[in-house]
């Protein structure tokens, strides 16, 4: 399912821990358009460390979600992460058929996924030539637990909606990043982007060269740990300093004493996760961008703060910069949302595959 041919119009939905996050582009490729855009939150628990542990609730938030967005189109695509997810670059000779292919990556695929094929579903994509053998091609392998891929399609399913593609999430990132090539400045072509996604209870670092990811690491960390620190400071219950992170409202003393300590901490967490990165790849020899995504990308000054601790050039995510924007799609919350957007959008790029 994760490279099925295109079928337009799609929905790119993107399941993260705290909401159900829907895209509908339109338009052609030169000239996208956003047509419908909706974000509802989910229930604590309701999806835990990337997999959908309960599609009820996730299926009644997808129908919110519908009908929020005013969206007609009921074919989806949607990804799949985190642990249960394995993707490789795998060598192979150059003059097999595709069914000779298939049927020599099913026998090799042992040696790559570490669960029980008839566990998995897998997939894979010719990528070209291969860069380190001869007479071989790149073939990007993709595999994922069915009961990971199994709950997400059931999720689809109670919210009414028929689930067409399965993809990675770091396919849909790199999609994304096609989109915002014009905001990424690099000095030297070989410089690494680092594109960090900032969700509510995992970080992840992703480094990108020539528009591939070569990397991605999880942490645990994320905007959970602001929404904690607000009701210990204030307080608060965890629904209550969640409305007030969000709509403001706080004390004065805020930005100051719980805000800015959590972009530090951000900072350090991303200065952190660079580091571990550089001591275990030689691939790189240094980052030219960072390029801040997820929730907490939109806290005011976090680029800043990024940019002075780690001295390299720090944007904020934007992947609808160069598109119009259809009304129904709210131009002004859509904006806002943005950096958290940059899933759901990749996946919506599918339509134009």
């Amino acid at each position: 399912m994760l490279f099925k041919s295109r079928m337009k119009p799609l929905l790119g939905i993107d399941i993260s821990s705290t909401a159900v996050k829907l895209i509908e582009l339109g338009g052609q490729r030169q000239q996208i358009q956003v047509m419908s855009y909706a974000a509802v939150g989910l229930p604590a628990d309701s999806v835990v460390d990337k997999q959908v542990a309960d599609p009820e609730a996730v299926g009644q938030a997808i129908r919110k979600a519908v009908k929020q967005s005013g969206t007609r189109t009921r074919d989806v695509v949607v990804a799949v992460g985190g642990a249960t997810v394995i993707s490789k670059i795998v060598p192979m000779p150059a003059d097999l058929s595709d069914r000779e292919l298939e049927q020599q990556i099913r026998l090799e695929a042992d040696q790559y996924i570490p669960y029980p094929l008839e566990e998995v579903g897998m997939d894979f994509e010719v990528i070209g030539p291969s860069a380190t053998e001869d007479n071989s091609v790149d073939v990007f392998l993709a595999a994922c637990r069915t009961d990971a891929i199994d709950n997400r399609v059931a999720a689809i399913h109670l919210g009414g909606l028929t689930c067409k593609i399965v993809d990675v999430e770091s396919n849909a990132l790199e999609n994304a990043c096609q989109l915002i090539a014009e905001q990424i400045q690099l000095k030297h072509a070989d410089q690494g982007i680092a594109v960090v996604d900032i969700g509510a209870t995992t970080t992840t670092l992703n480094i990108m060269q020539a528009g591939n990811i070569l990397y991605s690491r999880d942490q645990a960390f994320g905007g959970k740990q602001l929404t904690e620190e607000i009701m210990a400071h204030y307080g608060l219950s965890y629904e209550e300093a969640g409305k007030a992170k969000r709509r403001g409202g706080l004390p004065e003393s805020y930005g100051e004493e719980v805000l800015k300590p959590f972009i530090q901490d951000i900072a350090n967490q991303i200065d952190r996760a660079l580091q571990f990165f550089f001591s275990s790849s030689s691939r790189i020899d240094k980052i030219g961008q960072i390029i801040l995504a997820g929730g907490c990308a939109g806290i005011p000054g976090i680029d800043q703060a990024v940019e002075e601790q780690l001295e390299v050039a720090t944007r904020i995510a934007n992947p609808f910069a160069n598109m119009k924007v259809m009304p129904r799609a709210r131009p002004k919350q859509l904006k806002l949302d943005a950096p958290a957007l940059m899933t759901a959008c990749g996946l919506a790029m599918r339509s134009f595959d």
